[in-house]
């Protein structure tokens, strides 16, 4: 009897769309090798490619008698957690947390990671452990809490300790011939009782000498007593202090030091004041703060968002004389303004020489310089018109001149030397066309100078380039580019304190024979990168380095004779001993 067309439809689709994968397997093989037919047919019936198709037969043709074995599964136990589920459960129940759990079973030769140990409690039904208090946690050692940074508190009774930052201590006494503490009080930077402003200063101070690159860094040096006998505080204040310091003052009051510190550098004849090279920083900013602009990074060769700085120096003695980082790039052309306002105020007279690059300011601020009586030197882009003018100038009107620097390679450059015009600019000004200077394309050097050589006017411009080695020194060692915040103020209180270490190493500098014109880096990789032994006496603070190449031009700079009483040690005097 034959079976009703219905009842055979839903049989053979059982064997024609085979719901499994193996099936499907099996039903294709057999129609391609034992009903004979075409790979294509087979593949159209299965829902194959004709090259997947031709993949199967070729494993099929390799592993006959194993291709369609049955898969084992594996066993449905763990024995390992297993084996500890229950010590697993009572150690819950006496409120243990899974990283306690975790612990204890390492202790007892049963380890065990904390998602499986998580996997056991969750079967179980055991939700997550509430916070504790520290009284129920058990006793295991913690983190180590230091005490609150107050100056009441601040000791010294006798007593003996190792530091890490015993170079620090050679500085102290400059900062007492400096009377800092008294600088800081007279520009009006807050303070408390538990931190009085001159503190605070010092331990912002010492980490910055110690080329220490954020202050979250504090926390590194946070037990050693040798930055908080420094700063004159029983422990050294923690980032958060640190941190939110210059959120409670105005940009007013780091003008106000930088006018202090600008007579300390002249008192010391540090600061002569008859020339200066002037130049922007950018440093990078990497977070989404839509409200920082962007400034182009020579670093990077593009623009970027970044705050932008302005950096004054002295051509002579190489210090930081002025900065400014409350900038905005629509004030950027007024900041070699602001600059002389600044000086003339701090000092009385206008400042004699300017020089600097060509996207400082525009020819209007170089009109008003002009009319002030300000000599002032940079340079003019290189526009198609310029390098026309230069391509066109005949052979006969280039001169040859001599530069009177020895070590330097390109000592003869070609000088056409004229007088121009220029737009927003009133009168004649003075153009040098240069080649031969080491640049692939001419330079093209802008001045009101009209009567010094053009050798002399060409040399003055290329120590220009030492503002340069400036920026390099305070970005790898005072790591200006560590941007402490988005806000331009904060990072105005930070370079103020790089312009006071700058200074602080330009003076140590100049007491060490032969060290007069070394980088900061340099200074404190041969002086005082050394840790020291400290011993507080009835009398004096005794500070003992260890024997180290460079301490005979520390003795011979008079640093082990002693010095003045230290005012925030309540006058008790510092000591240095070289072993």
């Amino acid at each position: 009897m034959e079976s009703s067309p219905d009842r055979l439809t839903s049989e053979s689709r059982f064997f024609l769309e085979p719901a499994s994968s193996a099936q499907r397997q099996y039903e294709a093989l057999r129609a391609y090798f034992v009903e004979g037919l075409s790979s294509t047919d087979v593949s159209d019936r299965f829902g194959y490619t004709s090259g997947s198709f031709r993949v199967l037969c070729h494993h099929f043709r390799r592993s006959k008698p194993d291709f369609f074995r049955e898969l084992k599964h594996g066993p449905h136990t763990q024995p390992k957690k297993d084996a500890v589920r229950e010590l697993i459960l009572g150690m819950r129940k006496q409120n243990l947390s899974i990283y306690d759990i975790e612990s204890a079973l390492k202790t007892q030769q049963t380890p065990l990671s904390t998602t499986a140990i998580w996997e056991i409690l969750h079967e179980e039904g055991f939700a997550r452990l509430p916070r504790r208090h520290d009284d129920e946690r058990p006793d295991t050692l913690h983190p180590t809490t230091a005490a609150i940074a107050d100056r009441r508190e601040f000791s010294l009774a006798p007593r003996r300790f190792s530091t890490q930052l015993g170079g620090l201590f050679l500085f102290l006494p400059l900062l007492v011939d400096c009377d800092l503490p008294g600088l800081v009080r007279q520009s009006g930077y807050p303070g408390s009782k538990m931190i009085p402003a001159p503190q605070a200063w010092l331990s912002l101070l010492g980490l910055k000498l110690s080329s220490t690159e954020r202050k979250s860094h504090v926390m590194d040096l946070v037990f050693d007593e040798g930055l908080a006998l420094f700063a004159g505080l029983n422990v050294v204040p923690k980032t958060t202090y640190l941190e939110t310091y210059s959120h409670s003052f105005s940009p007013k009051i780091n003008e106000t030091l930088r006018k202090l510190w600008i007579g300390v550098l002249r008192q010391k004849k540090l600061l002569k004041g008859e020339s200066f090279n002037l130049d922007f920083h950018s440093i990078p900013f990497f977070g989404a703060d839509e409200f920082v602009e962007r400034h182009y990074l020579s670093k990077r060769s593009r623009s970027q968002k970044s705050i932008l700085v302005f950096l004054a120096q002295d051509a002579e003695s190489h210090v930081f004389c002025y900065s400014k980082a409350d900038l905005l790039k629509r004030d950027q052309a007024d900041a070699v303004l602001d600059f002389v306002k600044f000086w003339k105020t701090a000092y009385g007279e206008l400042p004699p020489e300017l020089v600097f690059d060509s996207k400082l300011t525009t020819y209007a601020k170089l009109n008003r310089l002009n009319q002030m009586g300000i000599t002032f030197m940079t340079l003019r882009r290189r526009s198609p018109a310029i390098m026309r003018e230069v391509a066109n100038t005949p052979r006969s009107a280039w001169r040859t001149v001599t530069l009177d620097v020895p070590h330097r390679m390109y000592q003869t450059p070609r000088v056409v030397d004229q007088q121009v015009t220029l737009r927003d600019y009133e009168g004649p000004i003075r153009q040098m066309l240069i080649t031969d200077l080491g640049h692939e394309e001419p330079t093209v050097l802008l001045t009101n100078d009209l009567r010094t050589t053009a050798a002399k006017r060409i040399t003055r411009y290329a120590q220009r380039m030492l503002i340069e080695n400036g920026l390099a020194d305070a970005v790898q060692f005072f790591h200006l580019d560590a941007l402490s915040s988005a806000v331009r103020l904060k990072i105005d209180f930070d370079v103020t304190l790089t312009e006071v270490a700058s200074g602080l190493y330009r003076m140590l500098g100049r007491r060490l024979a032969g060290y007069e014109s070394a980088h900061s880096r340099q200074l404190f990789r041969h002086f005082l990168n050394s840790p020291a032994e400290v011993e507080i006496t009835g009398k004096r603070v005794e500070v003992t380095l260890p024997k180290r190449a460079h301490n005979p031009l520390l003795l011979a700079a008079g640093f082990g004779q002693g010095s003045p009483p230290i005012p925030w040690w309540d006058g008790r005097p510092l000591t240095l001993k070289f072993r």
